[in-house]
Formats: structure tokens, sequence, C-alpha cells
């Protein structure tokens, strides 16, 4: 990024997309019965997203309903946000020293994460792409919830009523560089229980719902609602704000460094790596949409290189596929197999 003369996310954006205050809003499609279709659950969906001329009442309505199910209160005075912030300084450090465990530490552009309790897969990480294959690692792959999380920060939410006593057995460390992001996502529903709550350190910055990103060259859409999230601010995420519509960091929102500290639930049933029987209780409660993902298989660029051309198709090349069919099945011995193909194709095989 510094070879292209770029500081951050942010200058590239608006270099490549220098007509953005022009660009026209979209909105979802009615259905025949007047509703609005759901959105879909991806980390960077790139499809069309069709609107109409009177789509601002549907934005507007969605908008609603997100607000209405997000909570948000300031809990962390500045100081407690000061030694709080110097603990996260901590498990940089540590983890730049090698001191935590394999899957603790998730690094990327702009962005570090770091799970503790319980880490999960995502993204480029999953076998198969799609909601629903996210799974939680092998317990002990991460490592424990540091003490100062529990004593600092679980315990303000507890006594503040904004979560019951032992709810929280996942904490992850977002920690965000000037013009970092996060994509749109939805936190999985098969992993974790509701609701979702965030604590915001270091400066403010916004939470976006309903954005889509683009890439090649990087593009974030309008959001359908932003969220303004202050340094010692509490977000609690539940309904449809956390269910029903995606959200994300825009690289535009991170003008100074700032972390976040996402407290979770996992819940009980949750598929962990590793675990046959999770899969097959997995498989057994959906079992049509995870079929359904086989179909959306990127297409093989190899596959010209290893099907036959369509002039393969003639009686000279079936009458060769036959005789090395006979040969097979004369000779057990592989290696007088290879030595007569070797010699017969010399002399018969024509190109």
């Amino acid at each position: 990024m510094a070879a292209s003369g770029y500081s951050d996310l942010r200058e590239k954006l608006k270099s490549m997309t220098p007509h953005r205050d022009d660009y026209e809003n979209k909105c979802v499609d009615e259905t025949s019965n007047g509703k609005p279709r759901k959105r879909k659950h991806r980390e960077s969906d790139d499809d069309e997203y069709e609107h109409s001329d009177d789509s601002t009442d549907l934005r507007e309505q969605e908008a609603r309903r997100v607000r209405s199910s997000i909570q948000q209160k300031t809990i962390f005075t500045p100081e407690e946000c000061a030694l709080i912030e110097k603990k996260i300084d901590e498990v940089v450090a540590q983890a730049d020293a090698g001191l935590y465990r394999e899957h603790t530490v998730d690094r990327a552009p702009l962005r570090n994460k770091y799970f503790f309790g319980e880490g999960y897969t995502y993204g480029a990480q999953l076998e198969k792409r799609g909601p629903g294959q996210e799974r939680l690692y092998r317990k002990g792959e991460v490592d424990e919830i540091p003490s100062w999380v529990h004593e600092l920060v679980i315990k303000r939410l507890v006594t503040n009523g904004v979560i019951p006593e032992g709810f929280v057995n996942s904490a992850v460390i977002n920690d965000y560089q000037p013009g970092g992001c996060i994509v749109s996502h939805v936190d999985p529903l098969h992993i974790f229980d509701r609701p979702i709550v965030s604590v915001s350190f270091f400066s403010d910055s916004a939470l976006c719902f309903g954005c889509r990103f683009q890439f090649k060259p990087i593009r974030v859409s309008e959001p359908v609602f932003v969220l303004p999230v202050r340094r010692g601010s509490v977000t609690v995420l539940s309904g449809y704000a956390a269910d029903d519509i995606t959200h994300c960091i825009r690289p535009q929102d991170i003008k100074e460094r700032r972390a976040v500290i996402i407290l979770r639930k996992t819940r009980p049933d949750a598929p962990r790596l590793g675990s046959d029987s999770s899969l097959r209780a997995s498989l057994a409660q959906k079992p049509g949409r995870l079929k359904a993902k086989r179909s959306h298989r990127k297409a093989d660029p190899d596959a010209a290189h290893r099907y036959p051309p369509a002039r393969a198709n003639t009686p000279e090349v079936f009458m060769v596929q036959t005789k090395l069919r006979k040969v097979r099945l004369a000779f057990k011995n592989s290696a007088q197999v290879f030595h007569l193909m070797r010699n017969w194709s010399k002399c018969n095989w024509k190109t």
C-alpha cells in the first residue's frame, strides 16, 4: 500500500471513487406481497442490489428497525478508559513477543484480532465459504480471557445491568489502525447467543449497517444506518440489528487508532472443529441449507486442462482408449505396463 503512495485505505478509497457523492442509493426489490426481502448475510456482497425510486421510505423503515434494536450508554470514564487502553497495549506487546497460542492472534492489514476464551474460523479461513460454515476452535487453542477483562470491563457491565453475571465466555479485542476496516457481516447465529456487546476505546468511530463492500477497487455503499460510537461507550446489539442486517466498520470511519472489546456467549450446541457429533447435528438440523452450498462453488480454472477437447471423440481415439483398457487388464505388473505403454506410444501415438 505504501508503494502505491497511500498511507491508509481511506485515501485509496477517495482516489478510486471521486464521484462517490453522486452514487445512487439502492434498496431491496419488493416481493409480491409488498414486503422487502431479507438481506444476504455475507461478508462481501458483490451482487447487484436493485432499488426503486421510492426506496427512501423502505430505507427509513429499516433504519428505524435497526435503531430500535440497539442499546447504547457511556459507562467508562476517561480515566478508566486510559487504564484499559494500557492493558490493551500490553496484549499487543505480548502478541508481538509470541507469548500467545497460535489461534489467539489473527492479523490483517491495519486490523488485528485477539481471541480469548473462544475463537472461531471465519472469512478466508473457512474450508467452505458462506454463512453457517464457521466453527469454534478446539478447546484450549486460544488463551483464556485475561483477568483484567473480567475485573475492569465485565464486572462493570454486570453492575450496570448490561449483561447477567456469567454470561460472557468469549472476549475479542479488535485493534484498528487509521484506515482499517472490517467488512459487512452478521455475527454467526449458530455460534453466538444474543446480545452482542462491544466497548470502544482510544477514539471515536462509527458502526454502519447495511453497507456493501466491493473490491478491486475497494468501494463501500451508503449505509442504511450509521451509529456513532464514542470512546468509553457500550453498544448492545440484539434483534433486527444483530440478526437481520449486516454491520461493518468503514475505512473512512477510523481516523485514529481505535480498539473495541467484543463480549459474547457461545451457544452450547455451536459446532466445533474436529467434532463429528456437532457436524452431524448441524447437518440433521439444516440439511437443505448446507446442501445448497455446493451450488455456489467457483468454477475450476484448470478444468479445461483435465478434460479432453471435443476432437477427442473420434473413432481413432476410441480405439486407442479401448486398447489401453485391454493392456491394463492383461498386465497386472505395473512395471510391465509402464514399459509396454511407453514403447507402444512411441510407435503408434500421433498427436
